[in-house]
């Protein structure tokens, strides 16, 4: 049974940082893609941005591009997702995800790209 389980969300104020950790743990597993997405109330989830597991290559929502940057300890089996520049609209409940194994060839920004969740950690922002 795999587990994923968040950490680093809080209150900061517009303008702040903050940096999330995403911990796998469970059997040993290695996942095609890691992903964050959040979800603010009302609204649906959306995607934030991924990291290939093998290769470390990286994809951002346009709406985060240049701000967050999202990067993994392979050792550690963790995915962090640093967050500078935070803005009002960036408060939400940050969500890790983890793809199965295989490559389905798809972009990985949509949440039925993964099947494992973790329970979400919130970022609120102050203005």
């Amino acid at each position: 049974q795999v587990q994923l389980v968040e950490s680093g969300g809080g209150l900061v104020q517009a303008g702040g940082s903050l940096r999330l950790s995403c911990a796998a743990s469970g059997r040993t597993f290695s996942f095609y893609s890691l992903g964050w997405f959040r979800q603010a109330p009302g609204k649906e989830r959306e995607f934030v941005a991924r990291i290939r597991w093998s290769g470390g290559s990286t994809y951002y929502a346009d709406s985060v591009k240049g701000r967050f940057t999202i990067s993994r300890d392979n050792a550690k089996n963790t995915v962090y997702l640093q967050m500078t520049s935070l803005k009002p609209e960036d408060t939400a409940l940050y969500y890790c995800a983890g793809s199965g194994l295989s490559d389905s060839g798809s972009y990985y920004t949509s949440i039925f790209d993964y099947g494992y969740w973790g329970q979400g950690t919130q970022v609120t922002v102050s203005s």
